[in-house]
């Protein structure tokens, strides 16, 4: 739980992946489109992936991947973020982070 806590909080937007998830890969190109550069991590690229899907679990993110971070905070997974998208509040929450400026 604390290694993704950590992770969560280097970059403006983090999203931890499956490099086999059709939705994960969505969900990368969505932030890819808005000039954002999210830091990626693919949990079934690392060691420790099963015990990272598992602390994602745990905070609530079903499924685990993909789950997104902004800001350092827990987002949603991909439902969530299209829905922001679709509202138009994404935007705002991806400036508030820094992670555009625009």
């Amino acid at each position: 739980m604390d290694r993704v806590a950590r992770l969560a909080s280097q970059k403006a937007v983090v999203i931890f992946s499956k490099s086999s998830c059709c939705m994960c890969h969505a969900i990368k190109r969505l932030f890819y489109e808005q000039g954002v550069s999210p830091a990626i991590y693919e949990l079934d690229e690392d060691a420790r992936g099963k015990e990272m899907e598992w602390a994602l679990t745990r905070l609530g993110c079903n499924p685990p991947v993909p789950a997104v971070f902004i800001g350092g905070k827990f987002v949603g997974s991909a439902n969530t973020i299209l829905t922001l998208q679709l509202n138009g509040s994404l935007k705002n929450l991806l400036k508030n982070a820094g992670a555009i400026w625009l």
